[in-house]
């Protein structure tokens, strides 16, 4: 059986992106390993600490910074987070001062927010009904 064990998102700074990640959006360090002038660095949620870990990768391919840059012009997030209540969490994360570019809005199964990340990535945080 195949299932996902690691997903990455290309950050501009993986000291700024592990404060964010952590401190903001409250996922918690999973491996901080030391590569050259980079580093293996994940983060995982509380909830499951053993589950998928999300990997702050260097975008420093030259091929990066462009594909980043055109999916923020057109609105597409790198990553989506599920959250029990989006509307909670978007209302936690504006009074700690994460700037939203999309408030949260229902999309029929879905409501969704989507943040900046201060790193170079939009983020969809989304609540799903049943």
């Amino acid at each position: 059986m195949i299932r996902i064990n690691i997903t990455s998102v290309f950050v501009d700074d993986q000291t700024k992106a592990l404060a964010f990640y952590t401190d903001k959006l409250g996922f918690v360090l999973r491996h901080d390993v030391p590569l050259g002038e980079h580093r293996w660095l994940t983060v995982v949620s509380p909830k499951e600490p053993e589950g998928v870990e999300l990997l702050l990768e260097p975008d420093g391919h030259p091929a990066v910074r462009p594909y980043k840059e055109a999916l923020v012009a057109d609105g597409i997030p790198a990553a989506s987070f599920a959250v029990d209540d989006v509307v909670a969490e978007h209302e936690r994360l504006v009074a700690a001062g994460v700037r939203f570019v999309q408030d949260p809005t229902p999309m029929g199964p879905v409501t969704m927010a989507v943040l900046d990340d201060t790193c170079g990535n939009l983020v969809a945080l989304a609540t799903y009904s049943e």
